[in-house]
């Protein structure tokens, strides 16, 4: 089972993101970045491939795309805030 992130891995995991551009949500345990693209066919192509692994996963983002922008937020719901899987997928979605 996912459990939500203990003190001590917030901050081996998520160091990198946050200096690979994720910022946590105000308010609420979560990560969001906004990626931009060339175009929205290219945004479009991401989302895709990345929806591919979410549901590999079973852990699927809150997106919201607007042409060549796709802003994304992470945070499992089941827990109550960040896990593992939220830094898993963000790491993936950098990677694509």
């Amino acid at each position: 089972m996912t459990e939500k992130l203990s003190d001590t891995a917030r901050k081996t995991v998520l160091a990198p993101l946050l200096d690979n551009g994720w910022s946590m949500v105000e308010g609420r345990d979560a990560i969001v970045k906004t990626f931009t693209f060339e175009d929205f066919t290219q945004a479009f192509a991401w989302m895709t491939r990345a929806a591919l692994w979410a549901e590999k996963w079973d852990h699927h983002p809150e997106w919201f795309n607007v042409y060549k922008t796709v802003k994304v937020t992470l945070s499992t719901h089941d827990v109550g805030g960040l896990s593992t899987l939220d830094a898993k997928l963000a790491r993936k979605m950098d990677s694509l």
